[in-house]
C-alpha cells in the first residue's frame, strides 16, 4: 500500500499542476492614462496628412483645469522626403470626457 502511494505521490509530482511553486516573472503592460487621446492624436493627425508616415510620437504632457483639461502630444512625420512636426491638443471635458476640441499645428523643428 504505501509503494501506490508513492507511486502516485511522484505521479502527481510530475504531471501535476504546480502552480504553489510557480513564479510569475511576467510584466503586465499597464497602459498609460494619456494612451486613448494618443491614439485620437494619431487619428487625427493621420486625416490631415493622409500621405504622411508618422515616425515619431511624444506625449508632452497634461494640462489640467476645473471644468476642462488638454492632453498635448508632438507627432513627427514624413512625407515625400520632408520631415515635420505636428503639435496636437485635445481638449476635453473633465467629467464626460467629451472632446471639445481638437487643434494640430505644423513645425519645422
Amino acid at each position: 500500500m504505501k509503494t501506490v502511494l508513492a507511486i502516485q505521490l511522484v505521479l502527481s509530482l510530475i504531471f501535476g499542476n504546480f502552480t504553489a511553486f510557480h513564479v510569475n516573472n511576467e510584466e503586465h503592460e499597464v497602459s498609460p492614462p494619456y494612451a486613448k487621446w494618443g491614439q485620437i492624436a494619431i487619428q487625427e493627425t493621420k486625416k490631415k496628412y493622409p500621405q504622411a508616415s508618422i515616425i515619431d510620437y511624444l506625449h508632452i504632457g497634461k494640462e489640467t483645469g476645473t471644468d476642462s483639461s488638454t492632453e498635448k502630444f508632438k507627432l513627427w512625420l514624413r512625407e515625400n522626403n520632408k520631415e515635420f512636426g505636428v503639435f496636437v491638443d485635445i481638449s476635453f471635458d473633465n467629467e464626460t470626457e467629451q472632446i471639445i476640441d481638437i487643434k494640430l499645428t505644423e513645425t519645422s523643428n
